[in-house]
């Protein structure tokens, strides 16, 4: 009687349950008929991850706890929730043709996000430290493996190789951080870190320096970035598209939840960290990727600068601030999504290509595509009215609004300069000499970028829907 008193304690956690439970059944179904079954696998996959995100959207709005406060279920985790289930749904079905060669078929690919994503979202609804290190380490440790999945490829194998160590390395950072905290303050709980923390300490100081130093690695920020251009560029390209959206999402989302809820009292301390880490960020981002000639890595370096970019929100330490990092994360995974599309296309008879100068000419031979790349590109760049300019809009807006005016004008500054390595891929598009013509695009791969593109096109005419969700998640924060 007692334990089915204690039944509907697990009903916050639905989501992960669903998928935990479903992933086994995968692995099974797998184990039973082999790599044979891998689209059925993938199929599957995708299914449960849809239903996942229909049980995160039917679950209640109010804020509930628990495992005795460690799981915390609030309109800013159900938002963060559907937006990682959609990356890793759609990374899943842009991997189609990928798992469809006979060598490459390996149904433990599609059970292997599926369990990455489980960890995702016990990441994103961690409330303590506990929480949020089981959290990091399931989504930590199936990406490592699916980094290396093509283990015929060199490349891949390295990839997974530099992640793993550089991995590690960070989880241990976290750990001493979260130790340090601990010993600090008395408690592992956020809301319990919180009252600790308001006697400060050098402790207190050393493990709150660490804790997100940890977490600047998962979101690829400088100084923690170096993984990332090695890792985009050597695993396959949907795995690539995998890393660049969803496990961003689940990083970033708990990256402001442990800085405003377990550290609301000592804002100036972790200010100071996140405003140099987005400076670092965005300034590197905007300038290394100059001089890249393969879009993976041109790609990586755009995703710290756009990281750099969600941080601004942060640093303002508002509710406004943490609404422009929740719009700014929602449209940079449909522009990721969509220009990943695109990249994952790029392939002729021999096999994939993907350096930026393949897509010569593509205007002349594949227009529609290259129109809605070229649409990625200006909002990915921040230009008006594309969703990618609203983005940069909302954070630099709570930048302003909370006295960060130097920060605000360094956005601008290194949105400029990056702007020069989009529109030099549009300028390949449209003016230079086509190269020899693209295989045609698959279905699903068509799909997505019309999805994302007319997402990015048309947000402008009613982006109300998003910035009202966003508004409700960030308020439940404070």
């Amino acid at each position: 009687m007692n334990n089915l008193a204690e039944l509907p304690a697990l009903y916050p956690a639905m989501p992960e349950i669903v998928l935990a439970a479903g992933a086994m059944v995968l692995i099974l179904m797998g184990a039973f008929r082999g790599n044979q079954s891998t689209g059925a696998v993938s199929g599957f996959a995708v299914m449960l991850l849809i239903a996942a995100g229909v049980v995160v959207a039917l679950m209640p709005a109010e804020t509930q706890t628990t495992f005795g406060g460690s799981f915390v279920l609030d309109p800013y985790a159900k938002f963060f929730k559907l937006l990682a289930l959609i990356g890793s749904a759609v990374a899943i079905v842009m991997s189609g043709e990928f798992l469809s060669s006979p060598d490459r078929a390996r149904f433990e690919y599609p059970v292997l996000i599926v369990l990455a994503t489980t960890g995702m979202l016990m990441l994103i609804s961690a409330g303590d430290l506990i929480a949020l290190y089981l959290g990091l380490e399931l989504m930590s440790l199936s990406l490592y493996v699916v980094a290396a999945i093509d283990r015929d490829k060199l490349k891949s194998t390295e990839a997974g190789l530099k992640y793993f160590v550089l991995g590690a390395l960070s989880s241990g950072m976290l750990l001493y951080g979260a130790s340090l905290v601990y010993g600090s303050t008395g408690s592992v709980t956020f809301a319990g870190i919180a009252q600790g923390a308001a006697a400060g300490g050098v402790g207190l100081t050393f493990g709150l320096v660490f804790l997100l130093a940890g977490l600047c690695f998962k979101i690829s920020a400088v100084p923690f970035h170096m993984w990332t251009p090695d890792v985009y560029e050597g695993a396959p390209t949907p795995i690539t598209a995998f890393f660049a959206a969803a496990p961003k999402v689940a990083a970033m989302a708990v990256f402001v939840r442990l800085a405003t809820t377990a550290f609301p009292t000592v804002v100036p301390q972790w200010q100071q960290i996140v405003v140099f880490v987005s400076i670092a960020s965005m300034a590197l981002g905007s300038f290394a990727a100059i001089g890249q000639t393969n879009i993976k890595r041109l790609m990586a370096y755009s995703s710290i600068g756009h990281m750099g970019f969600a941080l601004i929100g942060l640093a303002a330490g508002t509710a406004e601030g943490v609404q422009g990092v929740l719009i700014y994360m929602a449209i940079y995974v449909a522009m990721t999504l969509g220009t990943f599309a695109c990249i994952i296309a790029m392939k002729r008879e021999e096999g994939p290509v993907e350096n930026i100068a393949d897509l010569a000419g593509l205007a002349r031979t594949k227009p529609g595509v290259a129109f809605l790349l070229g649409m990625m590109m200006f909002s990915l760049a921040g230009i008006p009215p594309l969703a990618g300019f609203f983005a940069k809009f909302y954070v630099f807006l709570a930048a302003v609004n909370a006295g960060l005016y130097a920060l605000a004008v360094i956005g601008v500054v290194t949105s400029v300069v990056g702007a020069y390595y989009y529109l030099a891929i549009v300028k390949v598009m449209y003016f230079d000499e086509p190269a020899p013509a693209l295989s045609p695009m698959r279905g699903e791969l068509g799909v997505v970028l019309t999805v994302t593109g007319l997402f990015v096109l048309l947000f402008f005419v009613w982006p109300a829907p998003l910035v009202d969700a966003a508004s409700a998640a960030a308020k439940s924060l404070f």
